[in-house]
């Protein structure tokens, strides 16, 4: 008499069909390094999957297209942030906000793919929910900064926090990325003074 089959629990997918992380990840990578060396409108999904040791389908398995490829990349990276210790003081906070964004910015991938990225989104909308995901994982943290500095009563309830989390990234960006100058530790710290001066001074 044949069993039942109706106890047997069902299979677990296997070899292709699997989605493996470690993949997943060297896919992410092959992807950064292509966007960095070619820019993003010259991406070849090909050469991509090439560089990870893959077939083009791994990529199709997971991303419907390069907008969405490249979204996904972008939030593992971007909300992977670090938040910013409390320092207990406006200065020093944002001295630290500061040095978190030079370890970004002196990334050479990052020095290329930023203002790749700034050039796309002047040119269509597609990458604007890229920029969108990147600017609110480093906004979201300086927000907590000028949060404590509130509540310490170093900045005032009513201040332009618009404002502020447009100015804090501005003089290191423009440095490092549009500039492609280095910074030291003091002159990072003297942009936090001066930052932090600027925002007393305007509320």
């Amino acid at each position: 008499m044949a069993h039942s089959s109706s106890n047997q629990q069902p299979q677990k997918p296997s070899g292709a069909a699997v989605q493996r992380p470690e993949l997943t990840q060297a896919l992410y990578r092959a992807f950064f390094d292509e966007w960095a060396e070619r820019g993003y409108a010259a991406i070849s999904l090909e050469r991509v999957a090439k560089k990870a040791g893959a077939g083009k389908a791994a990529i199709y398995r997971r991303w419907s297209s390069k907008r969405e490829f490249a979204n996904e990349a972008i939030e593992d990276v971007a909300l992977a942030v670090t938040p910013i210790p409390d320092e207990d003081s406006l200065e020093a906070d944002i001295a630290a906000f500061l040095r978190s964004l030079a370890i970004l910015f002196r990334h050479p991938q990052i020095r290329r793919i930023l203002p790749d990225l700034l050039a796309e989104r002047a040119r269509s909308d597609e990458l604007a929910s890229l920029l969108e995901t990147i600017a609110m994982a480093r906004r979201s943290r300086a927000k907590d900064l000028l949060d404590r500095a509130i509540a310490r009563d170093e900045l005032p309830v009513d201040l332009d926090r618009e404002l502020a989390l447009d100015l804090l990234p501005s003089p290191l960006y423009w440095r490092m990325i549009v500039n492609q100058r280095r910074i030291s530790l003091t002159e990072l710290h003297r942009q936090a003074h001066v930052l932090a001066m600027a925002l007393k001074a305007a509320g």
